[in-house]
């Protein structure tokens, strides 16, 4: 039998973040986010950050005998954007470049089913 992971991507315009559980999600194998990689805070959210990150937690699968895994990919949602950030492509096209299966790619972003309010009060944000 394959030893298979989830790997959960959290991405939004400012940071990635990256964890890989077993299958049930119970237990946490390996985590890694964009902030953890670049030194810079404008960086964070950029495809290279995300990218390091992704290859630090396909390194630590691979060194845990994990083989395949499914990817559940997760945008800020609700009532913010629901479009996942540059980090999410690149950090999906490691995992597969490090040599592991993908089994699944799913989308697990929130959608509001009714409307919440946006922050920001009725007038919106004053600058």
């Amino acid at each position: 039998m394959r030893k298979v992971a989830i790997v959960r991507i959290y991405s939004s315009k400012n940071d990635t973040i990256i964890t890989a559980t077993d299958i049930s999600g119970a237990e946490t194998l390996s985590w890694s986010s964009g902030g953890s990689m670049v030194d810079a805070d404008r960086e964070e959210g950029k495809a290279y950050a995300a990218m390091q990150a992704a290859a630090k937690v396909a390194n630590d699968l691979k060194n845990l005998g994990i083989e395949a895994v499914i990817i559940k990919m997760r945008a800020p949602g609700g009532n913010r954007s629901k479009i996942p950030g540059p980090g999410a492509n690149a950090a999906v096209r490691i995992i597969s470049r490090a040599g592991l299966k993908i089994l699944r790619i799913e989308d697990v972003t929130p959608i509001p089913t009714d409307t919440i309010r946006r922050k920001g009060g009725r007038r919106g944000r004053r600058v």
